[in-house]
């Protein structure tokens, strides 16, 4: 018998603000899709927290018996500057700036996403498709969507007709915004773009001479609206109509709110029943900004090369601090907030290990196994509360060490239940695994301590120092570790 039969789950629904019984439009399978990354840039803790969010659903539906189709795009054009209508490509700026070809960029930062993700532990989706691989479908619904009346064309670009879509349905029916109030607080907008109404978004844009990705169509040769990609990938892959749509809050307005016009205004149907967004990180509780300098990334978390930590922490505690706070609550990272999720990942790893040392007994004391099980599954059932789920997870790790003082019993058949129980949330919803920390911390310390060394020879070259410079070259050479130069800068090798 599949979990979900047993198991009622409940999830918050961004579009009515409440708790629902999730029931899947197919009994048995689920089809959920979630706005992937924007590939001109290293992924950002920001990013990774709502990817980690989403992996958590993926394994706990997983958990349940479900069989879940899981896409996640990769956006690799049309995603312009501020996330409006004018500007660059963000892509295509970032090969300008580096002078490389677009798709190089998408390579190099595509590769860096996957490698992040990876050392997190989340599992891949079943989909990744791109939205430069999508170009045909996209033309193909704005086509639908302009026989249907709900865009009209402008000096080669075609918007979404906002108004129109309004005479029949709901826009804004997701952020809560009501479109007389948006169309007053813009109205002195309307005279500066092609637009009819500054609420217009583009579904295609004409390319001009300099922009570099561009696309044949019937209207010009341009490149499709970011909003529109994800339209057509998710419905190609899981159907007009799918179970679960999930990303950043930051993308419920305009992203995922014009998601829902297309989709209605392409096949008259609402394209999700269950809309769901991940809350955002800050940094020693002030919002995470490039241009305060208030930000830390992935990678500086694993070598501890940030100014903002003390030490390197393991992926796997980053993680696991990630999910000791709810999907949809704002989390703060800081220094102290990682260390003591550092002690207790590793006291909770200890219990797991534990376990198969315990002697058993006649009688089980101190822990009521079954009934903590049930209050494990009520948790998670509980729109994904992975807070709940890991107080439980300890309730068991304080009883795992008083059975193993001889202050608690368990039998053999409880012992079984509970080592079964804990190690399918830990690792297979949780998504924890054991870190060897005389191998992964030892590296990750590693490559902080040469990165901090490659900077100090650069320095002293800068500062024509070449005695300093060709000693930190020659004495790690002397330990079997080369330094190499290039155009692209120092890297090494052992």
């Amino acid at each position: 018998m599949m979990l979900y039969t047993s198991q009622q789950l409940k999830i918050y629904n961004s579009l009515n603000g409440q708790k629902e019984d999730f029931t899947p439009i197919t009994s048995g399978n689920v089809g959920m899709y979630v706005c992937g990354p924007t590939v001109y840039s290293n992924v950002h803790l920001g990013n990774c927290r709502t990817f980690i969010s989403f992996d958590l659903v993926f394994r706990y539906l997983r958990h349940l018996g479900y069989k879940v189709r899981y896409v996640r795009n990769i956006t690799d054009a049309g995603h312009l500057e501020n996330d409006g209508d004018d500007g660059e490509d963000k892509v295509a700026k970032k090969a300008r700036i580096e002078e490389l070809e677009p798709m190089e960029i998408v390579q190099r930062y595509t590769l860096d996403f996957h490698h992040i993700l990876e050392k997190f532990n989340n599992i891949p989706p079943s989909i990744e498709p791109t939205a430069t691989g999508h170009i045909v479908e996209q033309i193909e619904i704005i086509k639908t969507i302009i026989d249907k009346g709900f865009a009209y064309i402008a000096n080669g670009s075609v918007y979404f007709d906002v108004l129109k879509y309004n005479e029949f349905y709901e826009y804004g029916i997701l952020s809560k915004r009501n479109l007389e109030d948006m169309i007053a607080n813009t109205r002195e907008l309307a005279a500066q773009s092609d637009k009819r109404n500054p609420q217009d978004f583009a579904l295609w844009k004409r390319a001009e001479p300099q922009h570099i990705m561009r696309w044949p169509s019937p209207w010009s040769d341009g490149f499709p609206g970011w909003h529109l990609e994800c339209t057509v990938m998710s419905t190609k892959y899981l159907g007009e109509q799918f179970d679960i749509h999930g990303g950043g809050m930051d993308l419920k307005f305009p992203h995922h709110e014009c998601e829902i016009a297309q989709g209605e205004a392409a096949t008259g149907k609402k394209p999700v029943n269950y809309w769901m967004h991940a809350n955002m990180l800050t940094l020693d509780g002030k919002k995470m900004s490039k241009s305060t300098g208030n930000i830390l990334s992935p990678a500086e978390i694993f070598t501890g090369t940030s100014d903002k930590l003390d030490k390197a922490y393991a992926p796997a505690v980053a993680r696991f601090f990630m999910l000791q706070a709810h999907y949809r609550s704002i989390l703060d990272f800081s220094n102290s907030a990682l260390e003591a999720s550092e002690k207790g990942f590793y006291k909770l790893m200890e219990s797991l290990q534990h376990l198969d040392q315990l002697e058993t007994s006649a009688k089980t004391e101190g822990l009521q196994v079954e009934g903590w099980i049930e209050a494990c599954y009520q948790a998670m059932n509980d729109d994904f509360n992975s807070p709940i789920l890991i107080a439980k997870l300890f309730e068991a790790v304080k009883f795992v060490n008083l059975v193993k003082e001889q202050k608690a019993s368990i039998t053999q058949e409880d012992l079984v239940l509970l080592s079964k129980k804990m190690n399918a949330f830990v690792t297979d919803v949780l998504g924890l695994v054991p870190v060897d920390t005389q191998s992964n911390l030892q590296d990750d310390k590693l490559s902080g301590a040469m990165e901090l060394l490659i900077k100090l020879r650069n320095e002293a070259r800068i500062n024509k120092d070449f005695a300093t410079s060709d000693k930190i070259r020659d004495e790690l050479e002397a330990i079997g570790i080369q330094l190499k130069d290039s155009r692209e800068g120092t890297t090494y090798s052992w």
